[in-house]
């Protein structure tokens, strides 16, 4: 439960239940995660409770959600062998945990946390939203500190997040656990303090666009479900095919002999983001700025690495689809394992907080 000396240094972190995963997951975080398993003790958390936050309406769907990220994430190459994963809402040490860190969060830092106040503004929450909606930063930190990490693999538009639970992490362990102001963020648990000060690490792309075009600002929108501009890990060729050949380039580019803009574009944005062969693309990249080589070829050869990075993980996909009592089976093994390691540190929170009395 606890991670002694000289075990393996332990990654928590984990989607909250949306849909199925797309190549924006893979690259900001899914594939650090499968290519970590080996080296770190992983624990991956299916955040269930938050999806709640906006979509409370919703329960079939979040439910529904949860098994679909859980079968991606086995069919992306998650290991149940090596890796834990779990559905936060089985683990009650990570509500009580929320409860207690919410007294360490005045609410006007809360609210100048920027990724609460982008999804107030791209939700179109107004000032509709529920209590939970706020808490939600909260009950995210208590996810993390509940399995007292060293490492959270996450995308950029995460960092304020984990910046807030640094912050809270720092002010548990000077006022419960008595460790100096002064000590540096890595010395922290061998100073007295129950929870480490995490580490961020980012994923290769800090932010994947979509396949569509710029929104109201101008700027490239991130690929996301609800904008409908997502290339999905359980796309089958064709699909993969039809969305690549409508993505946006160069709006002003109108025949394929016009020079072409490179930087900005989502088609050259993906080759070099998933195409391996960096010399193809240096020389292709070059031929559109000069309009010697049109949309469709690059779209084309776009199509292929595509496929070719989709395709195991979709023929995987479709196997465990036909077993859902595995996925299932798979949750509730590591729900079982997540719920001890979290209970072991409320317990020793309580500790700290001299609430122990049972």
């Amino acid at each position: 439960m606890s991670n002694p000396a000289g075990a393996k240094p332990r990654i928590l972190t984990g989607d909250t239940p949306t849909g199925r995963l797309h190549l924006g997951h893979w690259v900001g975080s899914l594939e650090n995660r499968v290519a970590l398993q080996d080296q770190y003790e992983c624990f991956f958390i299916i955040a269930n409770a938050h999806a709640f936050t906006t979509r409370a309406e919703k329960p079939d769907e979040i439910r529904q959600s949860v098994l679909e990220i859980a079968t991606d994430y086995l069919a992306a190459g998650i290991d149940p062998e090596k890796s834990t994963i779990f559905i936060q809402s089985e683990i009650p040490a990570i509500a009580e945990l929320t409860f207690f860190f919410s007294m360490l969060v005045p609410y006007n830092r809360l609210m100048r946390n920027p990724t609460l106040k982008d999804e107030i503004r791209d939700k179109a929450l107004g000032d509709g939203y529920s209590f939970g909606f706020l808490l939600y930063p909260v009950g995210q930190i208590a996810d993390i500190l509940a399995f007292r990490p060293k490492l959270v693999p996450v995308g950029e538009d995460q960092l304020a997040h984990l910046e807030l639970t640094r912050e809270v992490a720092r002010r548990f362990d000077q006022l419960y656990c008595g460790v100096n102001p002064q000590t540096p963020d890595g010395e922290y648990v061998a100073a007295g303090g129950l929870f480490p000060i995490i580490e961020a690490k980012l994923g290769r792309v800090k932010r994947l666009v979509g396949t569509g075009g710029p929104g109201p600002s101008g700027q490239l929108l991130k690929m996301s479900k609800s904008l409908n501009n997502a290339i999905y890990l359980s796309d089958d060729p064709d699909t993969i095919n039809k969305k690549v050949m409508n993505m946006y380039t160069d709006p002003n580019r109108k025949k394929a002999t016009d020079p072409g803009t490179v930087e900005n574009n989502p088609l050259w944005i993906f080759h070099e983001t998933f195409n391996t062969d960096r010399q193809w693309v240096e020389e292709a990249e070059e031929k559109y700025r000069l309009g010697q080589i049109g949309d469709v070829p690059c779209k084309r050869r776009l199509v292929e690495v595509l496929v070719a990075l989709i395709e195991p993980i979709r023929k995987r996909r479709l196997e465990l689809e036909k077993d859902p009592g595995h996925v299932l089976k798979v949750l509730q093994t590591g729900t079982t394992r997540a719920r001890a390691v979290a209970h072991e540190t409320l317990q020793l929170a309580k500790k700290c907080l001299k609430q122990d009395y049972l």
